[in-house]
């Protein structure tokens, strides 16, 4: 049985910016002590939603370090250290390790894609490559790669490789992955309208986006599955369900740092190639925020 690296709600954070589009660390420290006063119980730092794609190595090391140091062991600090170039991946998984972090999240390779035999050589050199455990993560609508049932339990097998971050949507390939790896792989919603689904297939939580702006009713909805309460766990699911839905209107992160502008966080600017919001689209993020009672009169 593999130990969870954490369960519950862990936050997919954003990494805010100033206007010239550098790193606002000021604005991380806010978040962050926002984030652990509503009980998130995980950081990912650089993810997807962290644009870590149009980070360059630096300060995408430097965001980790910064964060680790922040957080402080308060609680897990999971760093996205990913790339469709498994040597980088090797040398940014070391770096998040020497700077403290407690797990790796690596993305498919994406572009170059790979098959399903290349995943395995690909996720095992990242595993052997430092002693932090590793959460494989498959978002086959990014990168045009899908995990495999069978691969995610050949992998499963590495005593590095602890868990899989599942946003493929498709439900029944969670519950094969599932069926097959048992306690050997902890599963992790990647989609935050699918978190009941997945900790009724035995999932551990979720790494999610709209813990940003609902981090204590993200969080209560783990919590709530954990304590034998799954009808009220699934009807708070159900009642976020819009708001879920909203923070994925256009090509994330987009939404969720126009929402965090409009609740006052200095969230800032995405990096090109993403872009502003659309009027029709910052509306529907607005008309929600207000809807769910976030967003003052």
């Amino acid at each position: 049985m593999k130990t969870p690296i954490f369960t519950g709600s862990g936050l997919a954070m954003i990494t805010p910016m100033n206007a010239d589009g550098s790193v606002n660390y000021a604005e991380i420290d806010r978040i962050l002590e926002d984030q652990l006063a509503n009980h998130t119980d995980a950081i990912l730092s650089c993810g997807t939603t962290g644009e870590a794609s149009t980070l360059e190595d630096e300060e995408h090391l430097q965001v980790i370090k910064h964060v680790v140091k922040r957080v402080n062991g308060r609680v897990p600090v999971i760093a996205g250290t990913g790339s469709n170039n498994t040597a980088h991946a090797v040398m940014m998984s070391k770096g998040a390790a020497d700077l403290g972090a407690d797990a790796l999240l690596v993305v498919t390779p994406y572009y170059n894609k790979t098959s399903q035999a290349g995943l395995i050589a690909s996720y095992t050199a990242v595993a052997d490559a430092t002693e932090l455990p590793v959460i494989m993560y498959n978002v086959p609508s990014r990168t045009g790669v899908n995990i495999a049932p069978e691969t995610a339990y050949a992998l499963s097998a590495h005593p590095k490789i602890n868990a899989i971050k599942e946003a493929s949507g498709n439900i029944s390939q969670v519950a094969q992955i599932a069926a097959l790896c048992g306690d050997d792989l902890n599963i992790y919603s990647g989609n935050d309208d699918q978190i009941v689904p997945l900790l009724a297939l035995g999932g551990k939580g979720v790494l999610s986006v709209a813990a940003h702006v609902a981090p204590q009713q993200i969080h209560d909805i783990c919590q709530l599955w954990f304590d034998g309460k799954p009808a009220e766990s699934a009807a708070l699911q159900l009642q976020l369900l819009e708001l879920c839905n909203v923070l994925f209107c256009d090509v994330n992160p987009i939404p969720v740092k126009a929402a965090m502008n409009l609740l006052g966080y200095q969230a800032g600017p995405c990096r090109l190639p993403l872009v502003a919001p659309s009027e029709t689209n910052l509306e529907k993020v607005r008309s929600a925020l207000e809807k769910y009672g976030l967003l003052g009169e």
